[in-house]
């Protein structure tokens, strides 16, 4: 996506399909034109709309942001050349360029199955030239273009840059996002696609990782995310606010929620979409998803709960962002050692012969060495030995020898501090 028009209309308040299409614009990271139609209706009141776009904070420009609106009738026609003169600048200032002159690319918006058809798809074709009799690959699918039907229901023989075309004479049904390559030969065509529905069908019996509350936790401890993305959909307005107020309180300077939409009514197949898209996880509170969202969000691997007692969903995103927290810290000594003697052997160094006066000291802990209680070294314990057999412990009131790794500087009557550093996880 490069650039999205929101059309919103005059006559009437923003509805919630309209906050879901902003939502899904915001998660795109585009420029945003708004466009407000049904201008020539007796009610209109396009300053409403522009005021209530600000509590979904978009400001258009006259009201001091940077959000393009344009007010429009389609039915009328009315400042039609204006907003695509807006589209038009947009473009210009993103330098939003496709060469028309070489094999096209392209993607799926959607795809269908039609009696006496066959397999057909709609393609925004982003870069060169697509013609009739072009062989091509899109997504696990391939075939040879047989024909093209523009958005008049035109049969065309070519679709250049920007332009929504149909494409008849696919192998089989692609899904809505797959990218469409053309290619040089049938064979080539043919390969691609075979070694793509190859991995599928890998990547299905292995079951991809699901986008689930515990594997974002992983995603976050190893760096890759530093927020748990969450879709939320309620009943009632009530609930709803009270879910997303709830957990926007447990954000913190470390780890937050981020609710990506919030909705009254069940879960939808573009709540699935802006989800796949987004790697969140759905929340359904007394609601549920329709079979074609259930179908989706199983095919996607996207994870949806339901839940219908509030308590329960915030103590579940609360327990989540508790591991997401990254664990601290904590020594735990173990005890001390008093060096009575100073050995140096043969191919080994230096070897303090200790008594352990307080605790137990183990092979492998940390060591301080401590000389008028000031600490001169820290580092580990390399040896640990009672006579001249390797131990894994010396309690208190026994003599052992030991040996620190890659330090010798060792004199009669220092102490030795043996530790160990435990991960102790937090808790908001």
């Amino acid at each position: 996506t490069d650039i999205v028009v929101l059309v919103v209309a005059a006559a009437y308040s923003i509805k919630e399909q309209t906050v879901e299409a902003i939502n899904h614009a915001k998660a795109a990271g585009v420029p945003i034109i708004v466009a407000i139609n049904k201008i020539d209706k007796p009610d209109a009141d396009p300053a409403r709309v522009k005021n209530e776009l600000l509590q979904h904070e978009l400001v258009v420009e006259e009201m001091g942001g940077d959000v393009l609106s344009v007010e429009v009738s389609a039915r009328e026609r009315i400042n039609l050349d204006k907003l695509v003169e807006a589209i038009l600048l947009q473009a210009e200032l993103l330098d939003l360029k496709a060469n028309p002159n070489r094999p096209a690319e392209g993607v799926i918006i959607e795809a269908k199955l039609e009696r006496g058809r066959g397999p057909v798809a709609t393609v925004l074709i982003q870069r060169g030239t697509l013609r009739v009799g072009d062989i091509f690959v899109a997504g696990s699918e391939w075939g040879r273009v047989r024909a093209l039907v523009n958005d008049r229901g035109e049969m065309v023989e070519t679709a250049g840059p920007s332009v929504p075309v149909e494409v008849i004479g696919l192998s089989g049904t692609p899904e809505a996002g797959d990218m469409l390559h053309v290619v040089d030969s049938d064979a080539r065509a043919r390969e691609i696609a075979e070694h793509r529905q190859r991995l599928k069908r890998e990547k299905e019996r292995a079951g991809r990782a699901r986008s689930t509350i515990e594997q974002m936790m992983t995603r976050i401890q190893e760096g890759e995310a530093a927020r748990l993305p969450v879709i939320i959909k309620s009943d009632v307005h009530g609930s709803l606010e009270a879910i997303v107020s709830s957990l926007q309180k447990l954000s913190t300077d470390e780890v937050k929620v981020e609710v990506l939409h919030a909705g009254v009514g069940g879960i939808n197949e573009s709540d699935v979409t802006l989800a796949r898209a987004t790697n969140a996880v759905i929340i359904g509170f007394n609601v549920r998803a329709n079979p074609q969202a259930r179908e989706m969000a199983r095919r996607d691997n996207v994870s949806i709960k339901y839940y219908s007692i509030i308590y329960n969903v915030i103590d579940d995103i609360k327990a989540a962002l508790s591991g997401l927290l990254s664990p601290v810290e904590r020594e735990r000594i173990l005890g001390y050692a008093e060096v009575r003697e100073v050995f140096n052997i043969t191919k080994v160094g230096k070897v303090a012969g200790c008594m352990v006066t307080e605790g137990l000291v183990r092979r492998g802990a940390r060591v301080r060495l401590l000389r008028d209680d000031k600490v001169i070294h820290d580092g580990t314990l390399k040896s640990l030995r009672r006579f001249k057999d390797e131990v894994r412990e010396v309690k208190e009131g026994y003599e052992c020898g030991m040996a620190f790794e890659n330090y010798s500087d060792i004199q009669v009557g220092d102490r030795i501090e043996c530790y160990e550093v435990e991960e102790v996880a937090r808790e908001l």
